[in-house]
């Protein structure tokens, strides 16, 4: 009797990490292994609010992973594991664990999960290099921008020609009703 409420205790836990495994836009797991409950700390509020840091057993986080559908993470559940699940801007996420990493070296970042496959430490920290969506959205817009700004001129420069013409041609006549008076 004494096993049953740890299983149900081990089954919600289960079903809290598999929500969260599908509810997630990526999932980066790490060994957290050396760092203190302050360095943790630290790191959690450095993620954000739109980012959980959480701390579970290799089984259960496995179990949880296999029942989201996610594949390929098995190898990565060893040691001491925390799956970062990421909600909100997966690359401002990323830079936050790979700049905690370079302050803190006992954090090892394993890889993840990015859009349901499995990635690698190597392209967790590609993503991290990319620039945020916010930059990248700003520097789409002003390629828009300029492009319309090119088209426009484009668009005004027959009309402008025409009436430069127009003009020119004008003064041809004045001067040429000139000479002849």
């Amino acid at each position: 009797m004494a096993d049953k409420p740890i299983r149900a205790d081990k089954a919600t836990a289960v079903a809290e990490l598999t929500e969260s495994f599908r509810n997630s836009g990526a999932t980066v797991l790490t060994e957290y292994r050396g760092l203190t409950v302050s360095q943790l700390t630290q790191l959690r509020r450095s993620l954000g609010k739109e980012t959980s840091y959480t701390v579970a057993k290799n089984t259960l986080a496995k179990r949880a992973a296999a029942d989201a559908g996610i594949s390929g993470l098995d190898e990565l559940f060893s040691g001491p594991t925390a799956l970062t699940f990421v909600s909100g801007d997966v690359v401002e996420a990323a830079k936050g664990l790979r700049d905690f990493a370079k302050a803190n070296p006992k954090l090892v970042i394993k890889g993840g999960v990015f859009e349901g496959k499995a990635i690698s430490a190597a392209e967790v920290t590609k993503l991290a290099d990319l620039e945020s969506r916010e930059v990248l959205l700003a520097k789409l817009a002003g390629a828009m921008k300029g492009n319309l700004s090119k088209a426009a001129a484009l668009f005004q420069a027959p009309l402008s020609k025409t009436a430069r013409l127009a003009a020119a041609l004008q003064d041809k006549r004045e001067k040429e009703g000139a000479e002849a008076a």
